[in-house]
């Protein structure tokens, strides 16, 4: 592929007005699982809209089992050994940071795990690397469906 083609959303969003660069590298960890929270809430609602049509509230409901503490936290252990050096140093400050609010009815251990999952998520889409990121995110998803169907059985 010829270098400095770029696709997608990213092109275009530099061009609005005051929208600036961010560096994943200098962000704190809560401001990259900011980003991750809604980057992968946007991976998730538009594989479940891809499914077809149904009534938002179903929408809502097939989202929530996967950008919930609880699932993020799975797909972090499963995603964990596919990690780099440099992966793993920014899901642990994810996980590891302070944040404000409590855990909303998930466990403390869940949520700085789902914590940390959202940092690593957000570093890398923040520092370009769609590729990476997608890969990690099928790996937790296939998780969550290998653990799926070992419940129905």
């Amino acid at each position: 592929m010829e270098k400095g083609v770029e696709f997608g959303l990213e092109k275009y969003i530099g061009n609005i007005p005051g929208m600036n660069p961010v560096d994943p590298k200098a962000s704190s960890p809560l401001v990259l699982a900011y980003i991750g929270d809604c980057v992968f809430d946007l991976i998730i609602k538009l594989m479940v809209t891809g499914k077809g049509n149904r009534q938002v509230h179903k929408l809502h409901e097939e989202t929530s089992r996967y950008v919930q503490a609880s699932a993020q936290s799975y797909m972090m252990r499963t995603m964990q050994e596919h990690l780099t050096a440099e992966e793993h140093a920014v899901y642990r400050r994810g996980r590891n940071a302070r944040s404000v609010s409590p855990a909303k009815n998930q466990s403390i251990t869940d949520y700085r795990r789902a914590t940390g999952f959202e940092a690593l998520i957000g570093y890398l889409y923040l520092s370009g690397n769609y590729e990476r990121l997608t890969e990690l995110v099928t790996i937790g998803l296939k998780s969550m469906e290998e653990r799926d169907n070992e419940e129905d059985e």
